[in-house]
């Protein structure tokens, strides 16, 4: 929980919201040569979707003049928006497995963008959320939506059983609609499969590109979509084959279960636009001349899916932070803390949650666990190695407990004000020793996992403070294994002394060491 400084939500959207702001001018275009803006999209007019079923009907007819007037076309697909109430609303609608967006895609784009928010709403309220779902689908009661098309979307393959061609039926869909300028040209290829791969460049470890991992690539064509997961050297492949230059976004909700950022408002994950590229896909390489908010969250996704894979490797294993983590940047702090609000920390139980009453659960689906501050970092390494000591905490968090947390995120906040706003305190507060233990693992973790990827001589963090994190460094080096650390750090573990005689009890073979480090630092 490095340098936490006073927060309140508030606070909190307004750093967020803002610290954009802040962010250099670094423009990257499309293959079609349009700017890639990173605020808010700016729409056009309305475009006459091809994929309706009235439009795929006249295009069928068109291409087989035989089947005009015998072949109606079933929907395939519904073209929907929905206005969730709040965040709970949300998240029932992702747990369906719809890929929403927060823009109409049936509308010419004047400028990219990461997100929208409906003008017609107000700034606070979640805006309405675009998707493509089955004919069939069985909508969930209560949830406010509106039916925008019913869609005839053709699968993959250039001949169906029926003899039909309906790549050729869809391209006359767009040539009769007045969208034929969107097609790709047939001496480039009727259509292609998006596959690629996004990197992305950390100059410590010499220039050579590594795969963005678990990151969301998503394209879109109108209503047709398609998504795919990058594996751990970057590379995806979608599903489904386009004939005009889908609309690329990479959406950080990584395939490891963690979020980052928010669009705007309320929505739990950031998107950062691609632009239109061509339908064979898209291959980008990220620097840190790229925009900062995607080459952060790319290096930040980077960190967690190291993360992540680091604590399921070795005997003992460590706990990997909560399933639905929630990670917000700051460009604009300078301050880091795993406060795990969206957990219930400082909310269950207390005065807040007595007046909040049933509106409880709002609130800590809000708010972020992991709050970055990134002003001052910019490399990879600086922003990696942040990113490393706040995802220890979360996993921390999984062992020692919310009770645990709550004593915790306390103690910062009121030792950083009464011992004349000292980073930690001074280490004699009350409950200074839930501080002492949880920042002596953060740091320990993000010196070690640094290191594995920087080589041995890669910085050291922590070691000038009260807490020397440096004890458990020497112990790995002398054994005890990272996962051999964690297994201790249970709720009962509130101090240093406490923590060195639990790891006497679990491992006895190494009381002599213990014993020796520890009293190096008495």
């Amino acid at each position: 929980m490095k340098k936490l400084i006073f927060w309140l939500p508030a606070v909190l959207l307004a750093g967020a919201c803002n610290g954009g702001a802040l962010d250099p001018v670094r423009v990257m275009v499309d293959a079609e040569g349009n700017p890639l803006h990173h605020e808010m999209i700016v729409l056009g007019d309305q475009l006459d979707d091809p994929y309706s079923v009235d439009n795929m009907t006249e295009a069928l007819a068109s291409v087989y003049p035989t089947k005009a007037g015998r072949v109606v076309l079933p929907a395939t697909d519904l073209y929907v928006r929905f206005l969730p109430a709040d965040e709970r609303e949300y998240d029932i609608l992702t747990d369906l497995g719809l890929a929403l967006v927060d823009h109409p895609v049936d509308y010419e784009i004047l400028r990219e963008g990461d997100y929208y928010h409906d003008p017609a709403l107000e700034e606070d309220r979640i805006t309405w959320q675009y998707a493509v779902v089955p004919a069939d689908f069985d909508f969930p009661a209560g949830i406010r939506y509106e039916l925008l098309e019913r869609c005839y979307i053709p699968r993959d393959g250039t001949k169906s059983d029926d003899g039909v061609d309906w790549e050729a039926v869809e391209r006359e869909a767009f040539r009769l609609t007045g969208n034929a300028g969107l097609l790709q040209p047939a001496t480039k290829g009727e259509s292609g499969t998006p596959a690629g791969r996004i990197t992305i460049v950390d100059r410590a470890l010499g220039g050579e590109p590594e795969g963005v991992r678990g990151v969301r690539v998503s394209c879109n064509t109108f209503v047709k979509f398609a998504h795919a997961y990058t594996d751990a050297d970057g590379n995806y492949r979608m599903t489904r084959s386009f004939t005009s230059n889908p609309r690329y976004r990479l959406v950080f909700n990584n395939s490891t279960g963690f979020s980052i950022g928010f669009n705007l408002l309320l929505i739990p994950a950031s998107v950062s636009t691609l632009g239109k590229n061509a339908p064979t896909g898209l291959d980008a390489e990220i620097t840190e001349q790229s925009d900062r908010k995607l080459f952060s969250r790319c290096v930040v996704n980077n960190a967690g899916y190291d993360y992540y894979k680091r604590c399921k490797e070795g005997t003992p294993t460590v706990k990997t932070p909560p399933a639905n983590l929630r990670l917000w940047l700051f460009q604009g702090l300078e301050s880091s803390c795993a406060v795990m609000l969206q957990q219930g920390v400082l909310i269950d139980g207390s005065k807040l949650a007595e007046f909040l009453g049933e509106f409880t659960f709002l609130v800590k689906i809000f708010l972020p666990d992991i709050t970055l501050g990134l002003k001052g970092k910019e490399t990879y390494a600086e922003i990696y190695a942040e990113a490393l000591h706040e995802f220890a905490h979360a996993s921390h968090f999984m062992l020692a407990g919310k009770n645990y947390w709550n004593n915790y995120v306390r103690f910062v906040i009121t030792s950083f004000v009464s011992s004349g706003f000292v980073t930690y305190g001074v280490g004699t507060e009350e409950n200074f020793g839930h501080c002492e233990v949880g920042e002596m693992w953060a740091y320990f973790a993000q010196s070690l996992l640094y290191r594995e990827r920087y080589g041995e001589t890669g910085e050291t963090f922590g070691l000038s403070h009260w807490f020397h994190p440096q004890i458990l460094l020497q112990l790995e080096e002398r054994g005890l294994s990272f996962g051999k650390i964690f297994q201790v750090l249970t709720s009962d573990v509130t101090d240093r002394e406490t923590l060195q005689k639990k790891l006497i009890s679990y491992y006895p073979e190494y009381k002599s060491a213990i014993n020796q480090i520890f009293a190096r630092y008495n």
